[in-house]
């Protein structure tokens, strides 16, 4: 009689199947060993970086040359990154983990017209593994760019129909179900893209999913049509007339039996009262005894159908501006109205953007036109006014920071920059390409360039640059992971780079007190408010903690970064000026932060392989000592 073979034997007869490789056995075992129930399931497939990754250490490099700095002593510093977004996400993780307030991001669609590469190969139509390979390259980026968010963070992803539910499910899995906000539909294509099977498609998505319960949504400027409606004005503000009477959700008497009491209208005199009232918490109502005037009548909040409805206030906070309330009559009914102010923050955003400007065509590409002239230098650029809108609906505040990984054309920044000019804000953006066809150096930099600087359109008008702003322009690099004396020393010296974004810190001083810097034993960056001093030959930390004691810091602490083997940064060696400095042990640092989302090494792999091994065989040996089957 034949059985049903458990999962259990399958491994077993895996052990022993001959032809597959360590890594074939492992990922089949992997397999049957799963339990997900829901979800995305895909075949995942080995990326380049990700295995070059395994054996090195990305850093952040400074290309000095390419920084455009601001004489506004207090403009923002913005961050361009040339490099393949997975290194640059990797090194963000020890610089900006839980910093940033806002990721806006706007990948490849997948749409199969070799847009988008995979290990330097074009993905086409015609690729198998299309959404497998979109799928898992985008999963390792997201699974980092989470770890970036501040738990207030906000992540906004625009993507069309190609891949919209994969990645809904994606982000789903990511962030959790329970932190997705909205599916926003932007109509960026007025005049629409012709499909073959006959629509004409106008829109593309924005998802928006928060880091945790803890955000909040931002406002939107009121459309003209919302003005419209506050078209009276009082010594507060506009405003309009809203029936006293709530509606929709929560706007039954029994959702709120308080809230249902009664108002006396006085026709004659246009007057309102509510007579004295006791609440009956046993009939969850309130009882009265008022003698009418008379030209007196009782009304209560039920809809013109008799609905038991409840009135917008409270009882309290309803007599103290019952002197507000207008009333009118209809149909032989009363009505009451108060005024409802406009918000001047704007208002809620909406799941549907149709404003002119969210056009692609009409203003991203005419943009760039105004920017670079007629050359065509990048297909279908994000409208700045939907990545304003965007970063707005996310709440941006007015000194967050905004990462966009996948820049493209530079829409992001620019985004950013007008908005700082707008109203005097402090915004700071990471942007993050890669450099193919030079789009990195001659697009995304020489855009935004271009806008800190200023520039003529191809009709000769003349653009005021937004010169309240610094760029500067960083590319990936890498250290072997392996823990040598010399790659530590050599870690920690390119990763000074990487210090100064972390400290937001950049200006480099040739002193520090009365000893002349010597950049092979330190270097120290002082603007005044802010000090860090980054120290690659340990022995001389008692010439410098005796230096530090004859410092004056401005009541700030001194940020030490020490070149340290192991994690001991010198404490003992500067404990009489402990009070003054905070100390950082290098690269252990670095390689706290790294750990958590580098992909595991070779030799590590091997090792769990082994040990899963391991475990097939003592669970093998453990059912055999029962004398059963399986």
């Amino acid at each position: 009689m034949s059985r049903q073979i458990n999962k259990t034997e399958l491994i077993s007869k895996l052990q022993t199947l001959e032809g597959l490789t360590n890594e074939e056995r492992a990922n089949l075992i992997g397999l049957l060993r799963e339990h997900k129930k829901y979800g995305l399931v895909w075949e995942d497939k080995p990326e380049d970086v990700e295995e070059r990754l395994r054996e090195q250490l990305p850093v952040l490099c400074e290309v000095k040359d390419k920084a455009i700095v601001s004489d506004s002593p207090d403009a923002p510093n913005h961050i361009l990154i040339e490099g393949d977004n997975l290194e640059a996400l990797t090194a963000l993780s020890y610089t900006h983990e839980g910093k940033i307030d806002v990721i806006y991001i706007d990948p490849p669609y997948n749409t199969g017209a070799k847009n988008w590469k995979y290990n330097n190969d074009y993905v086409d139509s015609e690729d198998d593994f299309r959404h497998s390979k979109w799928i898992g390259w985008l999963k390792r980026r997201l699974l980092i760019a989470r770890r970036l968010l501040k738990d207030t963070g906000i992540i906004v992803a625009t993507i069309d129909d190609y891949e919209i539910a994969q990645l809904r499910l994606l982000m789903d899995s990511i962030f959790r179900e329970d932190n997705y906000l909205a599916t926003v539909v932007i109509k960026n294509n007025p005049s629409g893209r012709s499909t073959v099977r006959g629509f004409s498609v106008n829109h593309e998505y924005a998802l928006f999913y928060s880091k945790s319960e803890k955000s909040s949504l931002g406002r939107l400027s009121h459309s003209d049509e919302q003005r419209s409606r506050y078209s009276e004005k009082d010594n507060i503000g506009y405003y309009e007339w809203e029936n006293f009477r709530k509606n929709g959700t929560d706007s039954d008497r029994k959702d709120r039996p308080k809230q249902y009491y009664p108002i006396i209208v006085n026709e004659s005199e246009n007057t309102l009262r509510i007579p004295e009232l006791q609440w009956n918490e046993l009939t969850k109502s309130y009882t009265f005894n008022a003698t009418l005037l008379g030209n007196e009548q009782i009304i209560w909040p039920n809809s013109p159908d008799g609905t038991e409805k409840v009135w917008k206030y409270g009882l309290e906070r309803t007599r103290l501006i019952i002197d507000q309330i207008l009333i009118k009559k209809k149909q032989g009914k009363y009505e009451l109205y108060r005024k409802k102010y406009i918000n001047d923050a704007g208002s809620l955003p909406r799941t549907w953007w149709d404003k002119a400007e969210y056009s692609a065509r009409d203003n991203g590409t005419r943009v760039l036109t105004n920017i670079f002239g007629p050359v065509k230098v990048f297909d279908f650029p994000k409208a700045p006014e939907a990545v304003k809108d965007s970063l707005k609906a996310a709440n941006l505040k007015h000194d967050g920071l905004i990462l966009d990984f996948f820049a493209g054309s530079g829409t992001t920044l620019h985004a950013t920059m007008q908005l700082n000019a707008e109203d005097g804000g402090h915004r700071q953006c990471i942007l993050v390409t890669n450099n193919e066809n030079n789009i990195c150096e001659e697009v995304t930099y020489e855009r935004n360039k271009r806008v800190i600087n200023g520039y003529t359109t191809p009709k000769g008008v003349e653009v005021a640059g937004l010169k309240a702003n610094t760029l500067r322009y960083y590319k990936t690099d890498y250290i072997s992971r392996d823990r040598t004396q010399k790659n530590m020393r050599d870690l920690v010296a390119a990763a000074t780079d990487m210090l100064c974004i972390k400290e937001d810190l950049y200006k480099e001083q040739k002193k520090f007190g009365r000893v002349k810097v010597n950049p092979r034993v330190m270097r120290y960056f002082s603007d005044g408010k802010k000090h860090m001093l980054v120290v690659y030959r340990e022995e001389f930390v008692d010439e410098l903690a005796a230096e530090i004691s004859n410092m004056d810091f401005g009541g700030a602490r001194l940020k030490i970064y020490i070149f340290s083997p192991g994690r001991y940064a010198f404490d003992d060696n500067f404990y009489e000026v402990r009070d003054n400095v905070q100390l950082v042990a290098l690269p252990a640092a670095i390689y706290d932060a790294y750990v958590k989302v580098l992909p595991k090494r070779k030799e590590q792999l091997l090792n769990e392989e082994k040990k899963e091994e391991i475990e097939i065989a003592q669970d093998l040996f453990e059912e055999q000592e029962k004398g059963g089957e399986a």
